[in-house]
Parts: structure tokens; C-alpha cells; sequence
């Protein structure tokens, strides 16, 4: 498989975003949040990287993101930074579930 570099850019931009929410409001949770899911998520791109994708952490965590982001927007109404977290979130869900829906398989299967 091709370097998933969307998924390396997704997580480099979150913790980008953790790091400023630390750098602008001395927001620790958004420091430490930033960099834990920046960090799955990149081990997420780096899983689909392989020469058989394994998409469910990067799934898993961007499906999070997007609800808790979601949930966030929808009570401040504020598009940064909860808005742009949720977008790219789907975004990134809509795009793994594209590129790697065939590696979603049941438990006990063998992968193509």
C-alpha cells in the first residue's frame, strides 16, 4: 500500500491544534488530548501504511473525534477549533472507509 500521508497530515494537524490551544489559552487537557490523539492517529497512518492496511485504530479514533468534536460545536457554535476537528474527522472517516473498506472484515476471516 502507498504512504497514507492524508492520515499522517490529519494527525500532525491535531496535535498542531492541541499545541496551540496550549500556546494561546494555557490549556493543558488541549495539550495533552492534541498530542495522545495526534499520536494514534498517527500510528493509524503508519498501521495503513503496511502492506496489509489495518484501518480500525485510525477508524476508531477519528469516529471519536468527530463526536466528541461534533458534540463541542454544536454547543459553542464555535467553527474553530471544535468545527474543524468534526469536519476533518468525517472527512477522514469518509476517506478510510473508502480506501480500506475491504481490510473491515468479521473476526475469523482472512484478509484478500
Amino acid at each position: 500500500m502507498p504512504v497514507d500521508w492524508f492520515g499522517y497530515v490529519y494527525a500532525a494537524t491535531v496535535a498542531a491544534g492541541g499545541i496551540m490551544g496550549y500556546a494561546k489559552a494555557g490549556s493543558i487537557p488541549s495539550l495533552g488530548a492534541g498530542l495522545a490523539f495526534g499520536a494514534l492517529l498517527g500510528y493509524g497512518a503508519h498501521l495503513n501504511s503496511q502492506d496489509t492496511p489495518r484501518p480500525l485504530l485510525q477508524l476508531g479514533t477519528s469516529l471519536f473525534l468527530a463526536g466528541l468534536m461534533g458534540a463541542r460545536w454544536n454547543r459553542s457554535g464555535k467553527l474553530m477549533p471544535a468545527g474543524m476537528v468534526c469536519m476533518l474527522s468525517v472527512a477522514a472517516l469518509v476517506k478510510n472507509l473508502a480506501t480500506y473498506n475491504r481490510y473491515l472484515m468479521p473476526a475469523g476471516t482472512k484478509a484478500p
